[in-house]
């Protein structure tokens, strides 16, 4: 039956997409319905915003308005997907009744690969860091104090910052999402 299955794009109210996969995945579980869907998926990326001062990590929808859902279409399958509470419908053909398209493999990897990439923090080229520039830790017990930095490890998107703890100097190893410039 696995086999069968193909990954399928419903449209939703946006704003919504949370409660659609909500009342899918309950569906999944309490309902023959599982046997059919396999899989429910809102493509989110990881986001950081400075908000009053300070770094906040925000989960954003990459398609917004949609859910994907890998299902067998058969059966009561397609009108029980079609009317889930905020479901618009099927993203299909551009015919007039025509039936929901699958999404091709490719687009399936491009899309699971693309939301992989987002687990990661995205924060743009302000990260990187050289030795010797001064930065402010904001967060943590050593948030407010500022230090130089001494080494930076890109590779594990940290960075070492010395400061000075009672006129004496301290080295701190900290993320980069830890600091800030100053």
């Amino acid at each position: 039956m696995a086999e069968d299955m193909q990954w399928y794009v419903l449209r939703a109210i946006s704003g919504k997409e949370a409660k659609v996969k909500e009342v899918l995945d309950a569906a999944i579980r309490n309902t023959d319905i599982g046997k059919f869907v396999s899989q429910v998926l809102i493509p989110t990326e990881k986001v950081y915003s400075t908000r009053n001062g300070k770094k906040v990590l925000k989960e954003r929808t990459l398609y917004s308005g949609y859910v994907f859902v890998k299902a067998n279409l058969t059966g009561e399958v397609i009108y029980e997907l079609r009317n889930t509470t905020n479901v618009i419908d099927f993203l299909r053909g551009r015919e007039k009744g025509s039936k929901p398209v699958p999404l091709r493999e490719s687009e399936v990897m491009k899309m699971l690969g693309t939301a992989d990439d987002m687990r990661e923090p995205q924060t743009g080229s302000e990260d990187t860091y050289l030795v010797g520039e001064i930065v402010k830790v904001n967060v943590g017990p050593f948030s407010g104090f500022s230090g130089v930095i001494k080494e930076v490890m890109n590779d594990k998107k940290k960075i070492k910052v010395e400061v000075k703890i009672f006129g004496r100097p301290t080295d701190l190893e900290l993320e980069n999402s830890q600091v800030e410039r100053e």
